[in-house]
Order: C-alpha cells, then sequence, then structure tokens
C-alpha cells in the first residue's frame, strides 16, 4: 500500500494550486537575466578564476568535507583567517562564518534575547529574521515599514532588553532602511540595533563593505548579517559584531553550533569572491547608472505600476496570483528569466514582477521587457474585458 498522506497536506496543497499559489523548481534559466542576485556578475568571473585549480589541489591534501561543526572538527586556521578578512573589510571588530544568511540569521535572532527580553521587527524583514524571531524566547511584535515613529512608540511598552531588527535594502520592494534614524533611536532608547545587509553586501558603501560601513554606523550595531549569495557571487554568511558578540554565538547560535562546518573549498571561494569584489568598482559604477537609466525609462511605459525604488530591486505590479504567472510566462516566452512574486509571500493585491539588475544589463534590455509586460498587462485587460482580438 501507498504510505498515507495526512489530509491537511494534500487540501493545503490543492489550496496552492487553485489559487496559483504553488511553488514549483525550474531548471530552464536561459535567456537574459533579471532574476537573479548576482547583481555585479561575479559569480559568473568567479568560475572563469584559476582559484579553482588550487582549490581543487589544496582539497587534494585535506579532507575533502568539513568532517563536523566547527566546535568539534571542523574548525581550521583558514576559517578563522578568513573571519579575520570579513571582519576587516567590513569594518567591524570580528566576524563569523555561517553556511548561508538564513542560518545566519536564525542564529542571531535566536540567540541574542533572553525570556524577558523584547525584539521590535520592521514587518517587511525576510522570513529568515521572523523564523529567528519565532525560535526567540523573547516577546515580540512588528513596527510599520520604515515607521521611525511608530517604532518609537513600540520601544516604549517593550520590557527588558530591546533588540530593534531591519534590513538595509528590502528584497521585495527594494527601499532602503533609515539607518541613521534607527542608530538614533537605539542609542537614545538603549535598544540594540541588528541589520542584516544581505542585498546591500557588495554593492553599496566603500568596495561594497554595505550601508552600515557607509554611514559610518558600525559601532552603532550590535549585529549585522552579510550573505553571500548575492552580489558576493558564491554561498555562506558572516554575522560582524564585537568579540564578545561573537563569543556568545558559537555558546548558544544553534544554527552555528550544530551545523556542519563550511568546507575548506567554499573559505577558499569566499576569499576569492571578496578579492574580485574589491576590484569591482566599475561594475558598481555600471549597475548604478543602469539603475538610475531605468528609473528614467519608467516614463515611458505609463501602463506599468513601478514600486519606488533607487536600487537593484525593481518591482512590477500585477494584481492577483494568475496575472503575475502570466506576465512571468510573457517575459519566458521573449527570452528573458524574471519571476512572478505572489501572495501569500507579498500581500494580496501586491503581486508583481520583481526584476534584478545587474551590472551586465543594458538599458535595451530593460526596454523591451518593459514593452513584453505592458503588451501581456493590455492583453489580459482585454480579455477581461470581452475583447479577445
Amino acid at each position: 500500500m501507498p504510505v498515507r498522506i495526512p489530509r491537511h497536506i494534500i487540501l493545503q496543497q490543492e489550496h496552492r494550486c487553485a489559487t496559483d499559489g504553488a511553488r514549483v523548481l525550474q531548471r530552464d534559466l536561459s535567456g537574459v537575466d533579471l532574476s537573479s542576485n548576482d547583481y555585479l556578475g561575479i559569480a559568473k568571473r568567479l568560475a572563469d578564476r584559476d582559484t579553482l585549480v588550487g582549490a581543487a589541489q589544496l582539497l587534494c591534501s585535506q579532507n575533502l568535507g568539513a568532517t563536523g561543526s566547527r566546535l568539534i572538527t571542523g574548525n581550521t586556521r583558514e576559517h578563522e583567517e578568513l573571519e579575520q578578512f570579513l571582519a576587516a573589510y567590513h569594518g567591524g571588530e570580528s566576524a563569523l562564518l555561517f553556511g548561508s544568511g538564513y542560518e545566519a540569521n536564525l542564529g542571531v535572532l535566536s540567540a541574542v534575547a533572553g525570556r524577558t527580553d523584547t525584539i521590535i521587527y520592521d514587518e517587511l524583514i525576510h522570513a529568515s529574521m521572523r523564523d529567528g524571531i519565532r525560535l526567540s524566547p523573547a516577546r515580540s511584535y512588528a513596527f510599520r515599514h520604515n515607521d521611525v515613529a511608530d517604532l518609537r512608540e513600540k520601544i516604549r511598552s517593550a520590557r527588558g532588553e530591546c533588540f530593534i531588527a531591519v534590513e538595509s535594502l528590502y528584497s521585495m520592494d527594494g527601499d532602503r532602511a533609515p539607518l541613521i534614524q534607527l542608530s538614533e533611536l537605539a542609542e537614545e532608547s538603549g535598544a540594540h540595533l541588528i541589520v542584516d545587509e544581505a542585498h546591500a553586501t557588495g554593492v553599496y558603501g566603500p568596495k561594497g563593505a554595505g550601508f552600515v560601513a557607509e554611514a559610518g554606523l558600525g559601532e552603532r550595531v550590535l549585529a549585522r548579517v552579510y550573505t553571500f549569495g548575492k552580489a558576493v557571487g558564491y554561498r555562506g554568511a558572516c554575522v560582524i559584531g564585537s568579540p564578545v558578540l561573537r563569543d556568545h554565538l558559537i555558546n548558544s547560535s544553534r544554527s552555528f553550533m550544530y551545523t556542519t562546518a563550511p568546507d575548506l573549498l567554499s573559505v577558499r571561494l569566499i576569499r576569492e569572491a571578496y578579492e574580485i569584489l574589491a576590484q569591482s568598482d566599475d561594475a558598481r559604477r555600471d549597475l548604478q547608472a543602469l539603475i538610475e537609466g531605468v528609473r528614467q525609462l519608467q516614463h515611458s511605459f505609463p501602463e506599468l505600476s513601478f514600486l519606488p525604488s533607487e536600487s537593484a530591486i525593481q518591482g512590477v505590479l500585477v494584481s492577483g496570483n494568475a496575472a503575475a504567472l502570466t506576465a512571468e510566462r510573457a517575459l519566458a516566452d521573449a527570452g528573458f528569466v524574471a519571476r512572478a512574486i505572489r501572495s501569500p509571500t507579498v500581500p494580496s493585491g501586491m503581486e508583481r514582477i520583481r526584476l534584478c539588475l545587474h551590472s551586465f544589463n543594458s538599458i535595451e534590455e530593460l526596454r523591451s521587457a518593459f514593452a513584453v509586460l505592458r503588451d501581456a498587462l493590455a492583453g489580459m485587460t482585454r480579455r477581461a474585458g470581452g475583447f479577445d482580438g
């Protein structure tokens, strides 16, 4: 007999399919890349580096696998040297490696606050931060997105130590957090600021060190999370903070303590990716020029509803999951790789096509993509109105 599937799982999946909310894995990524987080093209450049040969030679003389967590057998001199390099690069005192940005956010948010403390988070923070907060024993609640006045009111009702969790650049809307105002409020109220720099890493700040470094706020932020799977072009993450915070995470962060260490190949390639990152000022300038060009180009497409963004993350609102999927398919048919972001990932009615810009994209490609979206949405409107040609 086949294994019995719990009824609630069957019903949930049927509901996802019926509402066009089911996620599927996709393999065909051929076409113009308007979806990946490889903002500077470093993932492409990293594959061409001679370092892969050196990394292979390294692994021939050492363990291929990490063999255990950092606390057991997975720690090496190379891990610690990379952490020292990362701390210096991002202008911090110390760093701690994690296997992914998800693990890092999970590890920090679940470990820093105690049962008598409070975590207040921006309502649009990433799922990994929310999951870390869920694992924390602290009381927690949200404040309105980027609303410093609302945060101030929420802090007044906080108990114990208060922690504020934000992203520096939000992954769905592409807008920035008011870090200076947030840091001033944290200092004024005695709260502790935690910043996820995932989508700013590599793109903003000196040599891509992030918005916190750009604003000179390193000493006013308790913990910063930098991920390597976006503009850095590889995988993994680190947490930047004080030596005391690093030691606390080593002893209290379950996603660090009970996870196999990053292997030596990853350590070598993360360092190599950062070497490329440090030399990518031209790519950063090209990306910023493209962002500005795209923002100007949007005026030529009044039929499209663009989210306000000054970053590489640009959104075109397409209300409804079915409509968003139709727009995604139209882009794919025209040779563009872009993704529909559907509810419940975003609120119902705020579904969108999320476009990620890269230093290797051109304004002509974006002009063509916008034209495809305009025509696709116009076709949907005609069909909805009963006009099929």
